[in-house]
């Protein structure tokens, strides 16, 4: 195979296959030592399993589901990104989690804090100043690690963690004094107030139309567009280059001129931002309200999350939607396990051995090339062993030519 695309799409497929093996092992095994289930019941958690959204016999059922769907794949898609960018040039952001919180924190404070009840297009200039505070808070923050990698060297990995749990305390202590946006009205001490109610929440752009009683908004159409726009700035630009040189081999993008230190830099800023935004367009969801009490014990699984969803799209920008949508899909699927008599933590089981093949995708794609290398050499010797036999031949007839004209 030599299409490094078609390699990286056959590698993520095998991770895929792996997982859905495994849990089918795991829902067999239950099958047969659980006298309450039957065969019949395996095959209708087979059928819950890879149908997902679509499982039930009820359409409003189903678009409700398939909405929802795909607005909790926005922010896994931002996270995403945002670790895919960073490990493009050679480094792991394991600080999405904190950037996510940042951008949350940004954004509801700007959103919470004023009222559009009443204008809902001053509500849509204020949706728009909380987008715009919220990623460049969580830029700033992405800046740090980049900061300590860059000019002191210190490792990111170090550097992302503190900045995780710092960011998990400043904004259960921030939102914990706004007394004035927690929803005590409605008997929710530890929750704060929808932003639906403040007229500044994510448009929806007639999708809730399409998808109704669902949670779906513009939101999705936004990561679609900032996962365009990277892929050809990675791809088709001279940041782009210079990103993935650093990334590839830092001392040589230094000897050919480039700024190191500063794409390092850049590059976190970038990642930070998008992490934030997956933050922000979660949190500025007309029907979402975030329960900040418990943040600091707790990091939000979507920064981590983002990580295999990058891993098994080969941090390819466009492939991360894909990636993403599809492990949102299986996490979908788990509730209806329940009616075929399966505990739903199986989809579980199932996305975290696909995650967990994901981080092996380079194996397989090295198994890949090892077994196309071979295939070469081989090709090799077989084509040697050919003309050496031509070339015996020749100098054959040359001597039977030779004695006979003798």
């Amino acid at each position: 195979m030599k299409n490094p695309i078609l390699k990286q799409i056959l590698a993520s497929i095998l991770c895929i296959i792996a997982g859905f093996i495994v849990g089918l092992i795991v829902m067999l095994f239950i099958t047969l030592i659980n006298d309450k289930l039957s065969f019949s019941n395996f095959t209708d958690g087979i059928k819950y399993l890879f149908m997902g959204p679509f499982s039930s016999n009820s359409q409003i059922t189903v678009k409700r589901n398939l909405g929802n769907m795909i607005f909790y794949t926005v922010p896994l898609i931002m996270t995403g990104l945002s670790v895919a960018i960073a490990y493009k040039t050679g480094l792991f952001n394991i600080g999405a989690p904190g950037q996510f919180l940042m951008g949350t924190l940004g954004s509801l404070m700007v959103a919470l804090h004023i009222d559009c009840s009443e204008n809902r297009t001053a509500g849509i200039f204020v949706w728009m100043l909380a987008i715009l505070v919220g990623v460049v808070l969580g830029s700033l923050w992405g800046a740090i690690p980049g900061i300590f990698k860059s000019i002191f060297n210190i490792n990111e990995v170090v550097v992302c963690i503190m900045t995780n749990w710092i960011a998990a305390n400043i904004v259960t202590w921030v939102f914990s004094k706004q007394t004035s946006i927690i929803n005590i009205p409605e008997g929710k001490s530890a929750y704060l107030m929808k932003t639906s109610k403040f007229g500044t929440f994510t448009p929806t752009l007639g999708l809730e139309k399409i998808l109704p009683n669902s949670y779906i908004d513009m939101s999705i159409i936004i990561v679609v567009i900032v996962s365009i726009i990277l892929f050809i700035v990675m791809s088709k630009t001279k940041f782009g280059f210079e990103l993935k040189a650093c990334g590839a081999n830092k001392n040589a993008a230094k000897y050919a001129g480039m700024n190191e230190k500063k794409n390092i830099i850049l590059s976190m800023v970038i990642s930070g931002g998008l992490a934030a935004l997956g933050g922000c367009l979660y949190y500025l969801n007309s029907g979402i309200e975030l329960q900040y009490s418990s943040i600091y014990a707790k990091l939000p699984d979507y920064g981590f999350n983002g990580i295999p969803a990058a891993l098994l799209a080969n941090c390819d920008p466009i492939g991360v939607i894909f990636s993403s949508t599809f492990l949102r899909y299986i996490s979908a699927s788990g509730s209806r396990l329940q009616l075929a008599g399966f505990n739903a933590y199986i989809a579980s089981i199932i996305s975290s051995v696909i995650i967990y093949f994901a981080g092996f995708s380079r194996l397989f794609l090295m198994l890949l090339s090892a077994k196309k290398k071979k295939i070469e050499e081989k090709k090799i010797i077989i084509n040697n062993d050919l003309d050496n036999v031509s070339k015996m031949e020749e100098e054959t007839n040359e001597t039977i030519n030779k004695e006979d004209s003798e």
